[in-house]
């Protein structure tokens, strides 16, 4: 698979994300929505270590061409085919299982988009849905280490729209839709795993 779309930050942080799925995923989850896979790289190693999960790669229609190729490459029955999806369509296209999963896209996206994302959730997510965010967070409006710093400035200079979210912000999103906050992991290179969990209705 030498050939296909590669980001290097997938591969330096599959083995530390997959410890912490493994075991929040053990029990009752059945079905992970993944929001923004990129190049698969998450999707094929997750689903290729967590047996008993069917897991769901998606990606805005744009961006599905990079996703397809891996995807497609892989024998694994319990990784299912990309679709597209982009947060802030409504209804989405896609039924939402027992978990969603994304990695590194909220500071990518628009606010607005943030914001949509979890009004999705708010609408299609069952009870009990687990939410697993990973990537950097400001913290009380501030970086946590002068790399997030330079890395906020670097998103915000590529796009107006872009730039490291702060955890109280979107920790009250997610409370908003339903979603309880269960753990915030410390993560390398200053990112974090944040997992929410739907409150019974």
């Amino acid at each position: 698979m030498d050939h296909l779309p590669f980001s290097p930050a997938c591969e330096n942080n599959k083995d530390t994300i997959l410890a912490h799925l493994r075991q929040e995923f053990a029990d009752g989850v059945r079905g992970v929505l993944e929001i923004g896979s990129g190049t698969g790289q998450h999707a094929l190693w997750f689903a290729s270590h967590l047996p008993w999960l069917t897991w769901q790669p998606t990606e805005i229609p744009q961006s599905l061409a990079t996703l397809a190729p891996r995807c497609a490459a892989s024998a694994l029955d319990n990784l299912l085919a990309p679709q597209p999806l982009d947060v802030s369509d409504a209804p989405w296209p896609l039924p939402v299982p027992d978990a969603v999963f994304t990695a590194n896209t909220l500071h990518i996206m628009a606010m607005s988009a943030v914001e949509a994302f979890f009004q999705g959730l708010h609408r299609h997510a069952p009870d009990g849905c687990r939410l697993v965010v990973y990537g950097p967070f400001n913290y009380d409006g501030k970086p946590t280490s002068p790399s997030n710093a330079q890395f906020d400035a670097s998103l915000r200079a590529r796009s107006a729209h872009s730039g490291i979210r702060d955890f109280e912000a979107v920790d009250s999103l997610a409370e908003a839709a339903g979603f309880r906050r269960q753990a915030d992991h410390a993560m390398p290179a200053n990112n974090r795993l944040i997992i929410w969990r739907r409150r019974q209705a």
